[in-house]
């Protein structure tokens, strides 16, 4: 399906709506534009991680993760069934889980909980995580609005919650596999 922007500004918003993919008008807080507009800051984020490592070993699966985030957004602003437009199917998490697999083999297991940082990688992907978990209660909060609940993609929230998980895999990879983990001493500042 191609896309034509041929104009950034239309004037059509300054009533405080936006236009969904079917046509119809929300305020623009509605709670299905927080939710695709919280994947397009996590998409975002994950801009910032390739800026900050241009030729780094993650480019590759972060565009790929990227691309995924322009179809999860567009899947969100189709609302209900919508025929031949663009959705997230199950072969996206299946892939996101093919991921984590074979990057999670290369991790020493855990036994505290990780602090976002160690390289600026890793706490880029640690930003794009949280921000993808943000996005991932604004749609289960959607699915459960009784006008929406039919509306969504329950597809959506697996792949998110997966994409969660990787990213969370990918910033301990890029922290040296592990091996430049911060990690959580509980208590550790109570005097």
């Amino acid at each position: 399906m191609p896309v034509h922007l041929n104009r950034i500004y239309t004037r059509s918003g300054d009533d405080g709506t936006t236009g969904l993919g079917d046509g119809s008008r929300v305020p623009k807080h509605h709670l299905r534009v927080e939710a695709y507009g919280t994947v397009d800051e996590a998409n975002s984020a994950l801009g910032m991680a390739i800026a900050d490592d241009a030729g780094g070993p993650y480019r590759d699966i972060i565009l790929e993760l990227q691309n995924d985030l322009f179809d999860v957004g567009s899947d969100l602003c189709v609302p209900g069934e919508m025929g031949d437009r663009l959705r997230v199917p199950a072969a996206y998490t299946a892939r996101l889980e093919g991921h984590i697999d074979r990057f999670n083999a290369d991790l020493a297991p855990l036994n505290s909980f990780v602090l976002p940082g160690g390289t600026r990688m890793s706490a880029w992907l640690h930003v794009a995580r949280t921000v993808v978990r943000r996005a991932e209660r604004l749609v289960t909060a959607l699915c459960e609005v009784p006008s929406e609940v039919h509306r969504v993609n329950t597809e959506v929230v697996h792949y998110l919650n997966r994409l969660s998980d990787l990213l969370f895999v990918l910033g301990r990879h890029a922290n040296e596999r592990g091996a430049r983990d911060v990690l959580w001493q509980p208590g550790k500042n109570r005097g």
